[in-house]
């Protein structure tokens, strides 16, 4: 049995506090032969949770729920999706120096490079540039040979990437002529923060800003205030609005990528940066429209952002997720107004709430749309909802780390 969504009719504290001790009581309540299996299964990941003075710590209790579930990382594939569920995880032993995160971490990335810093994927598509931003973590904390090589490789694949006539890195080989929002995510921080790591600053500040505008110009809807999804510059997809070049709909995620993207290259970008200002206004315009559009009574905001009138839309997290850890970093390094900061802690709220509390001490992030490609309104409506799916843990370990960070509850 699974004590879902928090318990919802007893209100947020006491939820929290019914968690707690569901997942520290997990095991204590199984026979002594059970409680040894549970605590055998996955090394990494052994025990319950543990907690923070009086406070549940939600990123290591997911960190370590994932882990149990993938006990071996160098099975896990160089792809974005373990990889942002990996930087999630860097992060959270950044925090706790738990001692079986980063030997996890390390261990994935020793499977994909090798001793002379040679990656084991050719680089085709944004998505194989994401896992850059844990090998230059890495890098920062080690200081090993092999993840310079390997990240100086990543950045030299952009000496000769395909791109459209103004200049935007098509979102992979086989999408000729297309930028998706996803590839905002894929590359810029990376490339920011090679810049800053190998001092290569000023081609990759001045890129990351390019790509970030030419996105905008090419998937803006002044109306919402949203961005399409994708943009094809040949206009051939069969996914492109009549008369236009871009796609029909607002895709939760999708949005949530290239959010993230802008406040992390704002952060980098120097204060003086030509291109600052009009990415300052672009912030402003996303929060405006994240705030009409967030749910009023769970914080969160749909798969398709601005169709909650129909019924088949529902509640996405791994999108909720981005857009609380954009609103709350935005509005806490001044990008957007101080006032969006309740917003961000509302959808906060509204995610703790939706976690599922195993009695085997596992915790577990449910209605996360899985991998998604370009489509029409009833392609986004329906896919598929998963729990644990690594783009829901992934956002979820960014975002709650940059609360426990700077506002922990």
């Amino acid at each position: 049995m699974k004590a879902r969504g928090m318990f919802r009719g007893g209100g947020y504290r006491g939820a929290r506090q019914l968690l707690s001790l569901v997942l520290t009581g997990a095991m204590a309540g199984l026979p002594a032969a059970a409680a040894g299996q549970v605590a055998a299964r996955g090394d990494a990941a052994s025990g319950p949770p543990t907690r923070i003075g009086r406070h549940f710590d939600y990123s290591l209790a997911v960190a370590r729920t994932t882990m149990q579930r993938y006990p071996q990382a160098a099975r896990l594939p160089w792809g974005y999706a373990p990889a942002l569920f990996l930087y999630g995880a860097y992060l959270t032993w950044r925090r706790t120096h738990d001692p079986k995160l980063l030997p996890y971490i390390e261990a994935w990335a020793q499977a994909h490079i090798n001793a002379q810093g040679a990656i084991d994927k050719k680089i085709t598509a944004l998505d194989f540039v994401m896992p850059g931003q844990v090998v230059l973590a890495l890098y920062r904390q080690t200081h090993r040979r092999r993840y310079a090589i390997a990240a100086r490789y990543l950045r030299k694949v952009f000496n000769h990437y395909p791109t459209t006539a103004d200049g935007g890195y098509w979102h992979a080989f086989q999408r000729r002529h297309q930028l998706w929002l996803d590839g905002t995510f894929m590359m810029l921080p990376f490339l920011v923060r090679y810049g800053q790591t190998f001092h290569d600053r000023a081609w990759c500040d001045r890129t990351a800003a390019r790509q970030l505008l030419i996105y905008y110009r090419h998937t803006n809807d002044p109306k919402t205030g949203l961005l399409f999804h994708a943009y094809d510059e040949s206009g051939q997809s069969k996914w492109v609005e009549a008369g236009t070049h871009h796609s029909s709909q607002f895709w939760g995620r999708s949005i949530g990528w290239y959010a993230m993207a802008l406040t992390i290259t704002l952060h980098h970008l120097p204060r003086n940066a030509p291109d600052r200002g009009r990415l300052l206004a672009i912030a402003r315009q996303l929060a405006r429209a994240l705030k009409k559009y967030q749910d009023p009574k769970t914080g969160l905001w749909h798969q398709v952002v601005n169709r909650a009138d129909l019924k088949q839309d529902w509640l996405e997290t791994s999108a909720s997720s981005m857009y609380a850890y954009f609103l709350a970093a935005a509005a806490t390094r001044g990008y957007i107004a101080h006032s969006y900061l309740r917003r961000a802690e509302k959808a906060r709220r509204g995610i703790l709430a939706r976690l599922i509390a195993g009695h085997d001490g596992r915790v577990h992030i449910p209605d996360i749309c899985v991998g998604t490609n370009v489509g029409n309104l009833q392609f986004y409506l329906k896919r598929p909802r998963k729990t644990d799916d690594f783009h829901g843990i992934g956002a979820f370990l960014i975002m709650n780390e940059w609360f426990m960070r700077h506002r922990p509850i």
